[in-house]
């Protein structure tokens, strides 16, 4: 069978985009392997499926480059958003389905179908800053020099280490620079480090304000694939109307044989 697909990327965090909302595309781990793969395949951090449920509302399916059907992916969403709009899906907001509820769109074109894309994040309450979920589970590491850290070597560990299981863990190495946060992110399913992490980026900006006054916050989060954005209030450990903002970039299109 062949099928249309969209490869988008989003600071970096690339994705295969598929239109599903005919229910004709059935993901097999194998198949998702090969069309990630970058040696064999399309090439990807994770494929992505629209598609509908009830009375049309749009919904988002996200399987990291393993094969696994995943948690929510925060760039993958701002992808989700920009891919829609280039179907010509109407709505700004767009308003979609993930794996952890409802989230919000707000797109401005910058060259169809390119767009910058701010993001609706479900709220966070932080019970332990060891392990911060946004919506995917994130530790925050803070280091003197983030350009000089092995991510894949001690994010594997990390990733793994006991605390976090059975699921484990994303793990983000951080560097405070001037204003902004500097991130570099090993991604558990991908496991690998991949150039930007869109809930990693919530998770960091959160973890940093734990300390800080109530009220409303602001973030640049400087990614290996480009910068970031996230805003949000804080009331104690409870985070509330958070933002994640940058571009959704489409990189090609084509269609692929499937088995």
């Amino acid at each position: 069978m062949e099928i249309a697909f969209r490869k988008y990327q989003a600071t970096g965090n690339d994705f295969v985009m598929i239109d599903n909302r005919k229910g004709g595309f059935i993901p097999s781990k194998e198949m998702v392997l090969r069309l990630c793969d970058r040696r064999f395949g399309i090439g990807a951090d994770g494929l992505i499926l629209l598609e509908t449920e009830g009375k049309g509302a749009l919904k988002m399916r996200y399987f990291n480059s393993d094969g696994g059907e995943a948690t929510f992916c925060g760039n993958g969403g701002r992808a989700f958003a920009a891919f829609a709009a280039a179907l010509g899906i109407r709505g700004n907001p767009l308003v979609f389905a993930a794996s952890d509820g409802l989230h919000t769109a707000s797109l401005v074109e910058a060259g169809h179908p390119n767009y910058f894309v701010e993001l609706a994040m479900s709220d966070v309450e932080v019970p332990n800053p060891d392990l911060i979920n946004t919506g995917s589970p994130h530790h925050i590491v803070k280091v003197d020099k983030v350009s000089e850290v092995d991510v894949y070597m001690e994010g594997k560990k990390l990733r793994h280490d006991p605390r976090f299981m059975p699921g484990g863990c994303n793990v983000n190495f951080t560097e405070i620079s001037g204003n902004q946060i500097r991130i570099r992110t090993y991604e558990r399913g991908v496991e690998q480090e991949t150039l930007s992490c869109g809930t990693g980026a919530t998770a960091t900006a959160i973890f940093y304000a734990l300390h800080k006054p109530d009220g409303s916050h602001t973030r640049e989060i400087q990614t290996q694939g480009g910068l970031l954005q996230v805003r949000f209030k804080k009331t104690g450990n409870r985070f509330t109307d958070i933002r994640l903002s940058g571009p959704a970039v489409e990189s090609f299109y084509g269609n692929t044989d499937v088995l």
